[in-house]
């Protein structure tokens, strides 16, 4: 097998659009006071500076602070009923695929030191996109009605063996992004599971000697063809703080 890339995905958070919202009004009632009656004089109490400054800014949204997320910045500015939507294939890490990692992410990290290692794996089948939030559930179910008839397979680090059946899994998520005018995935992609990240373009410094090294890891792990294999069991959509799956027959 060949090296994965070493790739970086930005990710965003978004909010639920749904507002809680009270209100009263008053209603004149048939007994209401004559004109000649004055009604009591109302006192206001001063409402604390330690409630008020509780929701300052809080009508603007979430701060884009990236320093809170190691320097990543979003893809689309964060605005009020707009989820970040993405579509992909889970791993969950094994023992032995971890122990790899961790011979791997120090060598890399000897090149480039500001490498951090992801904090889940997954393969991608769509970019990342912005949905309304009245879009998810029509969404999710379009992607439900196209995953149905599909079936499991085996995948590698990145993706030789199953490469036909994951990009028939794309040509489907595609038709969902299209039929809400969203943007579809890359033209002739290459599947992989990213295994660290890091803020901004580090191709040079990893490429080479880098992978060379890194390709010699792997080759001489012990069962490393089998490690790397990942089955395909679902496909999630996360939207937001949201998850839905579509398990694969």
């Amino acid at each position: 097998m060949s090296a994965a890339p070493l790739v970086g995905y930005s990710s965003s958070s978004s909010e639920d659009e749904d507002e809680a919202k009270a209100g009263a009004q008053a209603q004149p009632g048939a007994g209401s006071c004559p004109r000649a009656q004055s009604p009591l004089p109302s006192q206001r109490l001063p409402v604390p500076d330690s409630v008020l400054h509780m929701f300052l800014g809080t009508e603007e949204g979430p701060e884009d602070d990236s320093a809170k997320h190691g320097g990543r910045v979003r893809t689309f500015p964060h605005e009020r009923g707009n989820w970040a939507t993405h579509v992909y294939v889970p791993y969950e890490a094994k023992e032995e695929f971890l122990d790899l990692l961790d011979m791997l992410l120090p060598r890399a990290q000897t090149y480039v030191p500001r490498l951090v290692r992801m904090e889940a794996f997954h393969l991608s089948l769509s970019q990342s996109v912005v949905l309304r939030h009245h879009w998810i559930l029509p969404f999710v179910q379009a992607l439900k009605d196209r995953m149905a008839s599909f079936q499991g397979t085996f995948v590698g680090l990145e993706v030789t063996s199953g490469h036909a059946q994951f990009l028939d899994l794309v040509s489907e998520v595609d038709r969902v992004m299209e039929e809400f005018d969203l943007t579809t995935f890359y033209q002739d992609p290459s599947f992989h599971i990213s295994l660290a990240w890091c803020v901004g373009d580090a191709r040079l410094q990893l490429e080479g000697q880098c992978l060379r090294e890194l390709q010699t890891i792997v080759d001489e792990f012990e069962d490393s063809e089998m490690v790397l294999r990942v089955h395909a069991e679902q496909v999630r959509c996360k939207s937001g703080h949201k998850f839905f799956s579509m398990p694969l027959k």
